[in-house]
């Protein structure tokens, strides 16, 4: 198992460098399309992507499927359609395992819903290797969660929770007896920016649920949405002017708010707190914490933290093996004189692909890497059609500006056209912008099935 030194000669499997990349998230799937575009179309490297999905969905947008304000079907990329139009491959299966001395990626075999074989077990030999599965929400252990809670780490699971939703409200107006106390509560647990978004945006979406009518549910005195976090104020990564800003719009929402809330147990029936508080809801959504997949502990002696991210070097090098780059939220990496590691958002997986697509051409060149800088351009907060609030940074001499409403909406939403010109170019992007505009005066707001 041993680790290939600093100097390794590439090509090892071929005669063109073998460059993977395992993960087709916002930053994966970046990466390797520069990476095809540039080396893959000119004949210069084989470049390949695997992932245990067919499709690829900016993660941002889950919060937004959950409730039911976007048609998942609209943004979906095919990982096959976009392999053929920039010089790369795709391959289908989840990574299971890694073996550093012969270079080889291990996937488990695929399995249709009836359970027969789609792909066989496998093997994909590398020379350089990138790691960009991201990352998924951390139970902490806590009873309950994986029978009762639902996640919304990938799309299948933010439209399994759209359909409950939508289930419940359907449940609600047809039966017999009276709609009952807790019946149409959400509880979500975790008030970082996916659950604070989510439960603005569920206060919409339900009611506009509801608008086509089923008028047996009265939203104001049926539907309840609160929002449960340890830590002593919501967004408790973030500024606190942010905070504070998000506060007030969610009480002007009706949105319970609870912090210093410790959850000890979920049910089927709602979210049991430390000291015998209990908040009654017919739907858990999980969104506390984040931890790498298990399977990075089983990499063949890759250096994981408590978290199980990989540990990587300034240059986004696994500290056990330079051929091996991690980056995204799946990666852990202290920058020098730091506190705090890089955090896992967007714009963090942004830079490190665009960082990596030079180094990784500047290592097959034979010259030295050069160390990741983040920086970090601000955070924004997005309560769906009733307000964005966030900050800027770099104005001002080096400070931040605050922002809020229209400009702060568009703002985020210019973060999400950043990511589809880094795929498609600035001409596909208005295409579809302008398609997705029209198609939506034509459809109702919210999905209802």
């Amino acid at each position: 198992m041993g680790s290939p030194g600093q100097n390794t000669v590439l090509a090892l499997s071929g005669t063109l460098p073998q460059i993977v990349v395992v993960g087709g998230g916002a930053g994966g799937l970046e990466l390797v399309t520069r990476l095809g575009n540039k080396l893959g179309r000119r004949g210069q490297a084989n470049v390949t992507l695997i992932d245990r999905a067919r499709t690829h969905l900016w993660k941002p947008l889950l919060h937004e499927i959950a409730a039911g304000s976007m048609d998942t079907g609209r943004h979906e990329l095919d990982y096959l359609a976009q392999a053929h139009w920039h010089g790369f491959r795709y391959r289908y299966g989840e990574m299971i395992g890694l073996d550093r001395a012969q270079r080889l990626v291990h996937l488990s075999s695929t399995h249709d819903d009836e359970r027969r074989m789609i792909t066989p077990e496998r093997s994909v030999p590398y020379d350089l290797l990138v790691i960009a599965i991201g990352s998924e929400s951390n139970d902490f252990g806590t009873p309950g969660v994986k029978e009762h809670a639902i996640t919304l780490d990938t799309p299948e699971e933010a439209a399994r929770f759209n359909r409950r939703l939508v289930n419940a409200f359907l449940r609600a107006h047809t039966q017999h007896e009276a709609i009952r106390p807790s019946q149409l509560h959400v509880a979500i647990v975790g008030a970082g920016a996916t659950g604070t978004e989510l439960s603005a945006e569920l206060h919409r979406t339900a009611r506009g649920v509801v608008a086509y009518g089923l008028d047996r549910i009265d939203p104001e005195k049926d539907i309840k949405i609160t929002l449960i976090d340890a830590a002593p104020r919501i967004l408790p990564a973030l500024p606190q002017r942010i905070a504070d800003a998000t506060m007030k719009i969610l009480k002007t929402l009706g949105v319970e708010v609870r912090t210093g809330a410790r959850v000890m147990q979920v049910r089927a029936d709602g979210v049991e707190l430390v000291g015998d508080d209990f908040i009654p809801s017919e739907l858990v959504v999980w969104a506390a914490g984040v931890r790498g997949p298990d399977v990075l502990q089983r990499l063949d002696g890759l250096e994981v933290t408590r978290s199980s991210q990989l540990v990587v070097t300034p240059m986004l090098q696994t500290t056990r093996d330079p051929n091996i780059f991690a980056m995204g939220d799946c990666a852990w990496l202290l920058p020098e004189g730091a506190t705090q590691a890089i955090p896992p958002r967007a714009q963090a997986a942004h830079q490190e692909a665009s960082h990596l697509y030079r180094q990784i051409r500047r290592k097959l060149d034979g010259r030295a890497l050069e160390p990741f800088v983040y920086k970090d351009f601000g955070s924004l907060v997005s309560l769906g059609e009733y307000s964005t609030v966030g900050s800027l940074m770099g104005f001002l001499a080096g400070r931040s500006l605050f922002i809020e409403g229209y400009f702060a909406r568009l703002t985020y939403r210019s973060l999400y056209k950043m990511h589809e010109i880094a795929l498609h170019g600035w001409t596909k992007v208005g295409l579809d912008t302008l398609s997705r505009a029209l198609t939506r005066r034509t459809e109702p707001q919210v999905k209802l099935h």
